[in-house]
């Protein structure tokens, strides 16, 4: 079936006339003739009673009647939905961010994108890199916000955001607190709290045991909250991005000598054509100084 020749033949129902049906429509009145027999041969049997004088619509026609009205109804509304969603009202877009990621750079790209376009439906799912990539892959995501050391494969396609530099967190009354930096051999001997999620962990461990230092781990959690509550009350230091959302009482020391920075990518699936929202989102995501952010 058709749509407009659903239409035909409720134009059809409505005035009772080919002349006036076909005048509605604004075709010729041939053509809605052939449109409506064409529906009657899909259907199975004849939707109108052509008796000279009384065009009316026959028991097949009254049938079905409501639920062809109702698919032009549906029809006209996917239009609007489509219609909108191209012009970016009521677009959704999933973007995924990895949990250490923090929103101090985000939160001035999120208002400037949201006042540009204000009809875009963000929602931000968090989770580690691997998941967040398994997401994207699977279509559960639109776009990724990760960092990983060991880099992206394809499908993955990541372009950089921003460079950010890890420090050491310490309590407000440690030895770290008032120094201008930490080097990797003082921390010789320290309580270290594991971030569960860092995703340079692995890369710490080795960098301080190619360095014969020795630290004593004490907690660790999936919780950034919970590590960072238990350095600002003194109970160890802990490996943290620099722009990290922290809690009251943190104090962060540049860490050196080595100096340990990561890449902050935003990450989409290649050669996936991105809807009108995700494209618009990317360009902006271009566009954004974030360099100057957070400095």
């Amino acid at each position: 079936m058709e749509l407009h020749e659903i239409r035909y033949f409720l134009a059809l129902g409505e005035t009772r006339s080919f002349t006036r049906a076909a005048e509605a429509c604004h075709v010729t009145q041939p053509a809605l003739t052939r449109a409506i027999r064409k529906l009657e041969d899909e259907l199975g049997g004849p939707l109108v009673s052509r008796e000279r004088g009384n065009i009316h619509l026959t028991d097949l026609g009254r049938l079905l009647e409501p639920s062809l009205r109702e698919m032009i109804v549906q029809a006209s509304q996917a239009k609007r939905t489509a219609e909108s969603f191209l012009r970016l009202k009521g677009a959704p877009i999933r973007l995924g961010v990895m949990c250490s990621v923090g929103p101090v750079r985000f939160t001035g790209f999120l208002n400037t994108f949201r006042v540009a376009h204000p009809g875009v439906e963000l929602t931000l799912i968090e989770g580690v890199s691997s998941a967040l990539k398994d997401l994207l892959r699977s279509g559960d995501l639109d776009v990724a916000i990760i960092s990983d050391p060991d880099g992206f494969e394809p499908p993955h396609r990541a372009r950089a955001l921003y460079r950010e530099p890890f420090v050491i967190a310490c309590g407000p009354t440690h030895p770290f607190a008032g120094r201008e930096a930490v080097a990797a051999g003082d921390l010789e001997g320290q309580t270290y709290l594991q971030r569960i999620h860092c995703e340079y962990r692995d890369r710490l461990a080795q960098m301080l045991a190619e360095r014969g230092v020795s630290i004593r781990r004490a907690h660790r959690s999936e919780r950034e909250d919970w590590i960072q509550s238990m350095v600002a009350a003194d109970m160890g230091v802990c490996f943290l991005p620099a722009f990290s959302a922290t809690v009251p009482g943190l104090a962060l020391v540049p860490f050196v000598d080595p100096t340990v920075t990561r890449e902050v990518c935003v990450v989409t699936i290649g050669g996936r054509r991105p809807s009108p929202p995700i494209a618009a989102l990317l360009a902006a995501m271009d566009r954004y100084g974030w360099t100057n952010e957070g400095a």
